[in-house]
């Protein structure tokens, strides 16, 4: 059976091609596969997993998109599909509470699993981005467990606005940075592989789909970036029993 990776949804309510395109695709696509990976910034903001308690009393309707996203990954994982989550960098506040109810398992970034015959290394792909040393040291700072505590005691209310404040400074500051700022270090991607010893990488994160073909410790080697999610397409690899193969796909009725 195959294995399907997806990443950078930016799921939230204010796209429902989005999320509806998505629904179709885990009917009649995902239905029946061995695995999925779903690679990071699959919400466009989590604020927390208490966010479920709001179901049906969230007027910005993130609450109930939640729950319904986890019901409908609960039915695929009941099928027999292994889902698996990867924390991005718009998302990293995703819980045990919310993986239970999606029949999800969280996983680790960077992690190495077995696709294909073949070691092939994950990951969301933001901390690959070194030369961008702003966003570092927040990356940094947002995954430390006190900050992360001190964030989830807010009242809900405050972490809703300090979500809203985050994304516009970090859009601000995106739009006074270098394209090849935003994108990967070719010395850190190598530096990676070669340390998690794999010739493939499957990452997202920069919104630029494509394979490159690179040499990890002399030997060829492969990095697959996933595209985001928009409104008319979406992006997939799929392993099934060979190479990995990336593409794109239409998300209309």
């Amino acid at each position: 059976m195959a294995t399907l990776l997806i990443s950078d949804l930016h799921l939230h309510p204010g796209a429902p091609e989005i999320t509806e395109g998505f629904l179709r695709w885990l009917e009649e696509r995902a239905c029946g596969s061995d695995a999925l990976y779903i690679l990071g910034d699959f919400f466009e903001a989590w604020i927390g997993d208490d966010l479920l308690d709001l179901v049906g009393a969230d007027p910005s309707g993130n609450a109930d998109l939640a729950a319904r996203i986890a019901r409908a990954l609960r039915r695929l994982a009941d099928d027999g599909t292994k889902i698996f989550l990867m924390h991005g960098n718009r998302d990293f506040l995703l819980g045990e509470r919310f993986a239970r109810e999606a029949g999800a398992t969280l996983l680790e970034d960077p992690s190495v699993v077995e696709l294909g015959g073949k070691p092939v290394l994950l990951m969301h792909g933001d901390s690959l981005c070194t030369r961008d040393e702003a966003y570092q040291a927040f990356r940094a700072q947002a995954r430390h467990p006190l900050w992360q505590q001190q964030v989830l005691s807010m009242p809900i209310e405050q972490r809703v606005a300090l979500a809203s404040q985050l994304r516009a400074q970090s859009g601000e500051a995106n739009s006074n940075k270098a394209e090849d700022i935003m994108d990967v270090t070719p010395e850190e991607v190598v530096k990676v592989m070669a340390e998690h010893g794999v010739t493939t990488l499957i990452h997202g994160h920069t919104h630029r789909p494509a394979v490159h073909e690179l040499e990890v410790d002399g030997q060829p080697a492969q990095r697959i970036v996933l595209g985001d999610w928009q409104p008319g397409k979406g992006w997939e690899v799929v392993v099934d029993g060979g190479a990995p193969q990336l593409s794109d796909f239409p998300l209309g009725q």
